[in-house]
């Protein structure tokens, strides 16, 4: 299981997104910081979810960081965020 579907798999439990994007974005980092090789460090991350409705942008981030805590200890080197609400992403 690649780091992308791990990401996919935890998000998908904790938030029931109707939209999740997940794009292994390591290539553009090779070579800097936190880079491996093989990729799986940097990734950009889109999440729709009724879940992050009334919460503000920092709370929402905080969430998904908790959901892949493990990740971000680890293998995850730097994580983009996106978080909406479906009225957001409409």
């Amino acid at each position: 299981m690649t780091m992308a579907d791990t990401i996919r798999r935890k998000l998908t439990e904790a938030f029931k997104p109707i939209r999740l994007d997940v794009v292994d974005d390591s290539h553009r980092h090779a070579g800097h910081a936190g880079a491996r090789p093989g990729g799986e460090t940097h990734f950009n991350v889109a999440v729709v979810s009724e879940a992050f409705a009334g919460k503000g942008r920092i709370e929402r981030q905080r969430m998904v960081f908790k959901a892949l805590e493990a990740e971000l200890a680890g293998q995850i080197h730097a994580l983009a965020l996106v978080t909406r609400t479906p009225a957001e992403d409409a």
